[in-house]
């Protein structure tokens, strides 16, 4: 079995310095394998904040693994932005854009899915699709793959922003490479369930973390998930910061069978 957290949204800049403490106990207390972040390390992607953020990663004791999301390029230097606009991520934090991490049940694979010259919106390049798709195809048949990117490929009902630009697109070609879970944030909202769509009969989990730092809430707590794999299912908890007690603390739990995401 493997435990991988999940954090997104911390917008250094725009951060709680009061969860600092709770989370670094929380996470590193869970003894998880993998400790994933989708994006959004920052507010408006300045030297200060990635430090910020770079301080924060290097306390956490389990292995990370990051992908940039729209806040992690300059917003107000268009010039920067659109010459080289991951260079201070690069510094920061990881030169990988397209991270990946593998255990002997999993293989977890990071899409960037930035768009310089859309800033919020997203896209999903074909070249950034084949090579996520190559690193699962190389994965053996019992490993669950694990996909991670900042945008998610669709969107609950409730939520005003549009995907990605190519979402479904993206989303066939990754159900049809064999993505069995992915993970996303960019909306500040929690949400877990099976995509509507399938590839034959080859569907997926989409698992969106809320923000976990952030003062920019979308009227629900700061939170993170858990995942804890094995050979028959993810098991998903969404833990939230609790005001009162000052601690994160579980307030949803989902199962989804992995028999039942494949034929």
């Amino acid at each position: 079995m493997s435990r991988i957290i999940h954090l997104s949204d911390l917008h250094f800049g725009r951060d709680r310095p009061d969860l600092l403490g709770p989370l670094l106990a929380s996470v590193n207390g869970l003894n998880a394998d993998l400790v994933v972040i989708s994006g959004d390390l920052t507010q408006r992607a300045r030297h200060h904040q990635f430090e910020d953020a770079k301080q924060f990663i290097d306390k956490v004791t389990a292995p990370i693994l990051t992908v940039p999301g729209n806040h992690d390029i300059p917003l107000h230097r268009p010039i920067t932005r659109f010459l080289i606009p991951f260079r201070r991520y690069k510094r920061w934090i990881n030169p990988d854009l397209t991270p990946q991490f593998e255990t002997d049940d999993m293989v977890v694979v990071g899409i960037n899915s930035v768009d310089r010259f859309a800033w919020q919106a997203g896209r999903l390049s074909t070249r950034r699709l084949k090579h996520a798709c190559a690193a699962m195809e190389r994965a053996p048949k019992h490993k669950a793959r694990i996909i991670v990117m900042h945008h998610p490929l669709e969107h609950p009902i409730y939520t005003k922003k549009k995907p990605a630009r190519g979402a479904k697109k993206a989303l066939d070609q990754l159900l049809s490479g064999g993505a069995d879970m992915i993970l996303s944030g960019h909306l500040h909202a929690w949400h877990a369930e099976n995509f509507k769509v399938t590839s034959g009969t080859h569907s997926a989990v989409q698992l969106h973390a809320g923000t976990t730092l952030s003062t920019r809430l979308r009227g629900e707590p700061n939170d993170f998930n858990v995942i804890d794999i094995s050979p028959t299912s993810f098991d998903i908890q969404r833990l939230s910061f609790d005001e009162e007690n000052q601690r994160f603390k579980t307030t949803e739990a989902r199962q989804f069978s992995r028999a039942s995401l494949k034929s």
